[in-house]
């Protein structure tokens, strides 16, 4: 799991592999073949809408050419989450970064083979819109939505089991909902996957969770990029973010990579711990994780 490592679950426990990582959900009881066909179904429509990896996705089939869709039920908010991240940010992100992420090999091949860095289009809020139910792109470009879209599958997941689970963990490889009952979740070390860094107990909440060291690559070459320059970020290592909706702890884990997180975190309500890659351990004001260390919150 990226960054996180979930603590011994009681009940019953289902584990699958969807969207390239993997999956856990553990309920009190097990789920039914009605409530796991509903799960399957929920991740297979939005693979089907968001997955620059699959060749008959919209924004595949969107980004090819340009033009205008139906606009999957999400993508307004979405857009928004992204607007907001990029004028935090100052444009480090950025939904059109999927070609800067293919030029260093991270493209629907897995070829992993780096190229050049490759900036993302500074203008893509106005190449990229949601108006009236209508997803339209101006131009081609690769849309890539990984800043915030697993928090959000989590999060309709977690949905789709409400009325048949009181307690519910969903975890996507670190990113999690936990609904019902308190859940303490382990900060895994990004350089040392055997320990752990803290410890943050999670009540009808979410976390979300990023490290370099995942989906990581030849020389120096991880999925988190800069998209004002198309180069992997340098200066954090992890970061972890909890917040009621795991969309929104998704985009401040993301955002805390960047200058411009923490303020975004403080007004957005999230509370978050980051790590910087020479081992230093920061957190905003007011934190509740457990931390086995020493180091000043980070005033916003």
């Amino acid at each position: 799991m990226s960054a996180v490592t979930a603590s011994s679950r009681g009940g019953a426990s289902w584990r699958f592999d969807a969207i390239g990582t993997r999956w856990e959900i553990a309920t009190g009881a097990p789920l039914g073949e009605a409530d796991r066909a509903r799960v399957v179904e929920v991740i297979d429509r939005f693979d089907a809408e968001w997955s620059r990896f699959r060749a008959d996705s919209v924004v595949t089939r969107l980004g090819l050419r340009g033009g205008a869709v139906p606009a999957p039920p999400d993508a307004a908010a979405m857009l928004e989450v992204y607007a907001r991240l990029s004028d935090a940010t100052g444009g480090a992100v950025n939904p059109l970064v999927g070609a800067s992420l293919e030029r260093l090999g991270y493209d629907a091949a897995y070829s992993l083979t780096g190229g050049e860095a490759l900036a993302a289009p500074a203008d893509w809020e106005t190449r990229l819109t949601c108006r009236s139910g209508v997803l339209a792109l101006n131009g081609s470009a690769v849309i890539d939505v990984g800043a915030i879209g697993k928090g959000r599958l989590v999060d309709l997941v977690a949905a789709a089991l409400t009325e048949t689970a009181a307690e519910v963990v969903v975890d996507a490889g670190g990113d999690l909902a936990v609904r019902g009952a308190p859940q303490r979740i382990g900060l895994e070390h990004p350089f040392d996957p055997r320990r752990a860094i803290g410890v943050w107990e999670v009540t009808d909440a979410s976390l979300c969770a990023s490290a370099v060291n995942r989906r990581a690559w030849g020389d120096g070459l991880h999925h988190v990029l800069d998209a004002r320059t198309g180069a992997p970020v340098r200066t954090i290592a992890a970061t972890w973010a909890v917040a009621p909706e795991a969309m929104r702890a998704d985009a401040i884990a993301t955002a805390l990579f960047f200058e411009g997180g923490p303020r975004l975190a403080f007004e957005s309500g999230v509370e978050w711990v980051r790590m910087t890659t020479d081992g230093r351990v920061e957190w905003s004001p007011g934190c509740r994780a457990e931390l086995f260390t020493q180091a000043a919150s980070v005033e916003s």
